[in-house]
């Protein structure tokens, strides 16, 4: 058997080039058998670096493939139009909404330039969309794109531009919607708006109206004794006038004294002389009243929207109470504690009807209570003026307090209100300066209360 041995004079390739072609067995000295070794070592490494390669370039492929599926997916889910344009402006990429807005597929518009697919007129408008900017310049503008059979409606559009990983401008993302949907929707939407302003409106309106019927009433009620009380004078001074008339004529008639007499006496003279002072002094009492009564009325009524007037708080709490208690025709337990001279600032008639509609509720809070209490109260707590109505009914449910201010919120049965007093009230307090808040008592009951500003006091001229 030949012996592989090592020639300085010869190749190492010539070598081992004869060795292996012989028909020979091969037999190396142990340096070249070490060689060897390390050859097929190397091999074996590198051989497994490139199965190990593959299969990371297997699964890298396979996770480029699922990413570019996805974002395909999500391209084509989206129902906004999107264009991809190089920086000549040539169509790369458009998705599903484009082709359906257009009527074209993909073949027909990808390669062609962006501007063969818009309405000419709108020419001008794709320039500055298409120009080459920084990364965070998003243009907007609106296109008009053409179809087979014209044009599209306008869209809006906004404009991105793409960058290579070396920064450089490589084209933009137009994506866009049709204006004309959008503006549908804000047409319906500020339709709908609109009609939810005028029923509040209407519903206001119909509050308002509802508050002066219960002022009518009020009003109808403080009128009904003074009117009473005249009227029942005049029918006693109708009589006294006869009774005065028929001796006035005995006495022309010159009758004889004791016949005078005798008239005088069955005709109560005397007494109908010394009646007639009362009487004139309670008409009297009784027309000034109602002159009192149709100028707080008046004074409520004409008072001007917004018009600020000084406004006396003992006054003014004195006539809505009265009138708010008597509309009800309850029996309560009233409580008025009223500091003397509290002046303040506001519209009169405004104020009349929050402490009218506060009264109203915490009257029908208290339906059922057996000892039905109401405390009014104003007093001045430094610059202000504190207003407090005070009922021992239930009180206010912990699920109700802090939706009570809502706007056609209200726990009463259907028919007995809108849920719009006490919303009025708050935006009435808060146009004044105050704010009206809503508190249960420790020992039972609600109270509402608001602080105003207080006026310097002056003398009014009625």
């Amino acid at each position: 058997m030949p012996k592989a041995t090592h020639s300085p004079e010869a190749s190492e390739t010539d070598s081992l080039l004869k060795l292996v072609t012989s028909g020979g067995a091969i037999e190396f000295d142990r340096e070249r058998e070490g060689a060897w070794i390390e050859v097929i070592r190397k091999m074996d490494e590198v051989y497994s670096d490139l199965l190990r390669y593959e299969v990371d370039l297997e699964h890298k492929n396979a996770e480029l493939e699922e990413a570019q599926a996805f974002v395909t997916n999500v391209i084509e889910s989206v129902s906004d139009i999107l264009v991809v344009c190089d920086a000549r402006g040539l169509v790369q990429q458009v998705n599903s909404a484009f082709q359906h807005a257009i009527g074209r597929s993909v073949g027909d518009v990808v390669g062609k330039n962006i501007a063969d697919v818009i309405d000419a007129a709108d020419s001008p408008k794709l320039v500055p969309l298409l120009k080459p900017r920084g990364t965070p310049d998003v243009v907007d503008g609106e296109l008009r794109f053409l179809t087979d059979g014209g044009s599209t409606d306008l869209f809006a559009i906004n404009s991105s531009p793409r960058h290579d990983h070396r920064g450089r401008f490589i084209g933009v993302v137009l994506t866009g919607r049709p204006i004309g949907e959008l503006r549908r929707a804000y047409e319906a939407l500020h339709k709908a708006h609109h009609e939810l302003q005028r029923a509040q409106r209407q519903l206001v309106e119909q509050e308002k109206m509802a508050s002066l019927g219960r002022l009518v009433a009020g009003v109808a009620h403080e009128l009904n004794n003074p009117i009473s009380f005249v009227y029942g004078n005049i029918h006693t001074l109708i009589r006294y006038r006869a009774a005065i008339v028929a001796y006035l004529d005995a006495i022309h008639g010159e009758g004889r004294a004791s016949d005078l007499a005798a008239l005088r006496k069955s005709l109560r003279i005397d007494d109908v002389l010394e009646d007639f002072g009362p009487l004139i002094e309670g008409t009297m009492e009784g027309a000034v009243r109602i002159s009192e009564i149709v100028k707080n009325l008046r004074r409520l009524s004409f008072s001007k929207l917004g018009e600020v007037e000084r406004v006396n708080i003992e006054r003014l709490i004195n006539t809505a109470v009265l009138w708010a208690v008597r509309t009800k025709q309850v029996r309560i337990d009233l409580q008025m504690e009223l500091e003397p001279e509290l002046w303040i600032s506001g519209n009169e008639g405004q104020l009349h009807q929050v402490i009218v509609n506060l009264v109203e509720n915490a009257i029908d809070a208290m339906r059922g209570t057996e000892a039905p209490r109401l405390v009014v109260s104003a007093a001045r707590k430094g610059n202000e003026v504190l207003f407090r109505i005070s009922d021992n009914g239930p009180g206010i449910d912990k699920d109700h307090i802090s939706h009570i201010f809502e706007p056609f919120f209200t726990t009463k049965r259907v028919g007995e209100g809108t849920g719009l007093g006490l919303w009025i009230s708050y935006g009435i307090v808060r146009e004044h300066g105050g704010e009206l808040v809503a508190t249960n008592e420790p020992e039972g009951g609600a109270t509402f209360s608001f602080a105003l500003p207080q006026a310097i006091a002056t003398v009014v001229s009625e």
